[in-house]
């Protein structure tokens, strides 16, 4: 069972929700709650994953879904900072094709 930590900052007028630890099946329900509540007050949401150790498959649907929500209701939805395995598993899903991907938050435009 993985470890989640969840981290809202400001970077600009993003907010950015920050995961630390690992995101899988036993912390996708937990995040994707979390996550909803602040899409409710956020124009621009930035999901940070440079904290983040490790994605399964139930990690990339709550970022589908976020995208899909974002064009359906005109926000900003981008991730940022993924590294190492984390970024090989969001581009072996062509997530890359589905979001706009930055290097950190301190990139986000």
């Amino acid at each position: 069972m993985g470890e989640i930590r969840h981290d809202i900052s400001q970077q600009g007028a993003w907010t950015v929700f920050g995961l630390e630890g690992q995101l899988d099946r036993s912390t996708a329900e937990e995040t994707g709650s979390r996550l909803s509540e602040v899409w409710k007050t956020s124009s621009q949401l930035a999901v940070e994953l440079s904290g983040l150790e490790y994605i399964s498959s139930a990690g990339i649907r709550i970022i589908i879904r976020l995208a899909k929500q974002a064009k359906a209701e005109g926000k900003a939805f981008c991730i940022c900072g993924a590294a190492g395995f984390v970024k090989e598993v969001v581009e072996d899903a062509n997530l890359d094709l589905l979001v706009d991907m930055y290097s950190s938050a301190e990139a986000l435009p």
